[in-house]
């Protein structure tokens, strides 16, 4: 059975479920955007201690660290495309960061998770065509996951998201 997917505007560092998704740089060192919010919010010195340990994260890929400051018990981080039109793999990267955090989210027991709209900050993924990649991916995704919640910072993006589902 697919996972119940609904979409908010807000603070994606403020959800209270088992996990949620931290749009990450390769070198998971925490930048702008959701990643640095993320960083923040969960204590920037315990994340970035605990993803030196990890050291990269290919695009596409994901890896988990404990949620620490945050309501959630863990971040699944997830590294998605820089923008390049569109015809240099961005649809498949884009599809694996939301599968491989899927899976990433079994691996570790979480039933609940909220993503963040990947790659359309500095990646330039345009975010008509990101949401529609995020449905349509988790939609079809075998998973253990319950609830999977979008999480949109602003109203454009939500509109979008609500529009899909």
């Amino acid at each position: 059975m697919p996972p119940r997917l609904d979409a908010a505007k807000g603070d994606i560092t403020t959800e209270r479920l088992d996990a949620i998704v931290n749009a990450a740089n390769r070198q998971l060192r925490g930048g702008g955007g959701v990643d640095g919010a993320i960083h923040r919010a969960a204590g920037a010195d315990r994340l970035q201690a605990a993803c030196r340990g990890i050291g990269e994260c290919p695009p596409g890929r994901a890896v988990v660290t404990e949620g620490f400051d945050l309501p959630a018990r863990f971040i699944i981080h997830t590294v998605g495309p820089v923008w390049r039109g569109g015809h240099d793999g961005e649809p498949e990267t884009l599809a694996s960061c939301y599968r491989s955090s899927l899976e990433a989210a079994d691996q570790i027991g979480a039933r609940s998770v909220a993503f963040p709209a990947i790659s359309t900050g500095v990646y330039g993924y345009p975010p008509d065509l990101a949401a529609e990649v995020a449905v349509t991916t988790v939609r079809s995704a075998a998973t253990a996951v319950t609830v999977v919640r979008f999480v949109a910072f602003d109203e454009a993006t939500l509109e979008l998201y609500v529009a899909l589902l």
